[in-house]
């Protein structure tokens, strides 16, 4: 049986955790003003997945695995070019938390990415590398879902990456850019709407 408009659309509510907000170790610009939106969006869908960056020490991904690096140094990896961030979002510590004020109880699924030491992982769908799959686009497919909506932290890394995978995955997209905040590290918010847009993503105030 075809399940009901709601049961086909689902919420991604990206990384909004301690670490990416006001006080946080990478600490997006007014990041912390998400969340009552994300709360208020949240409470318009039945279905609702949780991400979450959980980094172990010693990631490949923070500056202080790399001697001489410094924060938001770029370096070339396998699988291209990474850049360097402060330490966060580590397993198991205050960080990687959600926000104490995020409020989303009858989220269904919390999906952990960036937990492969030698990887970075933007994407809800795909770690950097872009061959390791995070397993959500089975998930979403088993459950007949279709469309799906996001938000979070921060627009332009690990919102941006989701959004476009979601995309290439098949999936109806659209990201509400009230309830999303930026880094915006040498013009990187401008470069992700607009790989939004080019995908297909829909952008919405509200």
């Amino acid at each position: 049986m075809a399940g009901s408009a709601s049961d086909r659309e689902v919420l991604i509510v990206v990384d909004v955790q301690r670490d990416f907000c006001p006080g946080g170790a990478l600490a997006v610009p007014q990041g912390d003003d998400v969340v009552p939106v994300v709360n208020d969006l949240a409470r318009r869908f039945v279905h609702v997945i949780l991400t979450q960056d959980w980094h172990p020490p010693g990631h490949a991904s923070f500056a202080t695995s790399h001697p001489g690096k410094r924060p938001f140094d770029t370096i070339e990896v396998s699988y291209g070019a990474q850049i360097l961030w402060p330490e966060h979002c580590v397993q198991g510590t205050q960080g990687a938390a959600f926000h104490p004020k995020l409020d989303v109880p009858h989220a269904e699924l919390v999906l952990r990415k960036g937990f492969r030491k030698s990887i970075d992982s933007y994407s809800a769908f795909c770690e950097n590398d872009r061959r390791t799959a995070t397993g959500l686009t089975g998930y979403l497919r088993e459950r007949g879902v279709v469309r799906l909506t996001l938000c979070g932290l921060a627009t332009d890394f690990c919102v941006a990456f989701s959004a476009v995978d979601g995309r290439a995955a098949g999936f109806d997209v659209a990201v509400v850019t009230s309830a999303c905040c930026g880094i915006d590290h040498d013009g990187s918010l401008d470069r992700a709407l607009r790989s939004m847009v080019e995908a297909g993503v829909g952008l919405r105030a509200a």
